[in-house]
């Protein structure tokens, strides 16, 4: 199966996910990385791997959907069979996520339900909450609330910072992503209701 990483930012979880692909631990081809910001860094890692990268500008669209358009085209292109979303700040629009019914997933940095949104570590952290982490759910139309893939639980500690929280969640984030997009791309995950069963 041929992947493409939407990415918005820094890249931490695509370079993971590049990692994990070279070592054999996803078996899936990782075709093209894709992003809105024409200063990501995560475009700078996919060259450094030799993976083609895109930059698209918003600013050329006049609204969502014409974007998500073009993205789609340029996936297209690439034979693309499901989308990875890492560190993706736009949001989808409804065409583009009937373009890929159950094929779009996405990580959070917080245990969904709990705490959705831009702030997710931040919010959980002055909550109070003793434990957090991330998740891997597929993209619908509402945000933040697909069905969840995979799960992992962090312990905040007294003297945790919201810095060292961050740290602590990326770590798991690099964990449990690969392992997710593995499942997905070898037949593995069987979407029941509301549930994700691994079979």
């Amino acid at each position: 199966m041929n992947f493409a990483v939407l990415a918005s930012g820094h890249g931490s979880n695509l370079q993971a996910i590049i990692n994990a692909a070279r070592a054999g631990r996803i078996k899936a081809d990782l075709k093209v990385v894709i992003s809105d910001k024409k200063d990501a860094y995560a475009l700078k890692r996919a060259l450094r791997a030799k993976i083609p990268a895109i930059y698209i500008n918003p600013h050329d669209f006049s609204d969502r959907e014409s974007f998500d358009r073009a993205l789609a085209g340029h996936l297209r292109k690439f034979k693309i069979d499901f989308v990875v979303l890492a560190g993706y700040m736009r949001l989808l629009s409804r065409y583009f996520i009937r373009q890929y019914p159950n094929k779009i997933l996405n990580i959070h940095p917080s245990l969904l339900p709990a705490f959705k949104g831009l702030h997710g570590t931040k919010d959980a952290f002055d909550y109070g909450v003793k434990v957090t982490g991330p998740t891997v759910h597929f993209v619908i139309d509402e945000v933040d609330a697909g069905m969840i893939v995979l799960q992992e639980p962090v312990r905040i500690e007294a003297k945790d910072t919201l810095e060292t929280l961050e740290r602590k969640i990326h770590k798991a984030e690099h964990r449990i992503y690969p392992k997710a997009i593995d499942l997905f791309a070898r037949g593995k995950l069987k979407i029941i209701g509301r549930k994700v069963a691994i079979v």
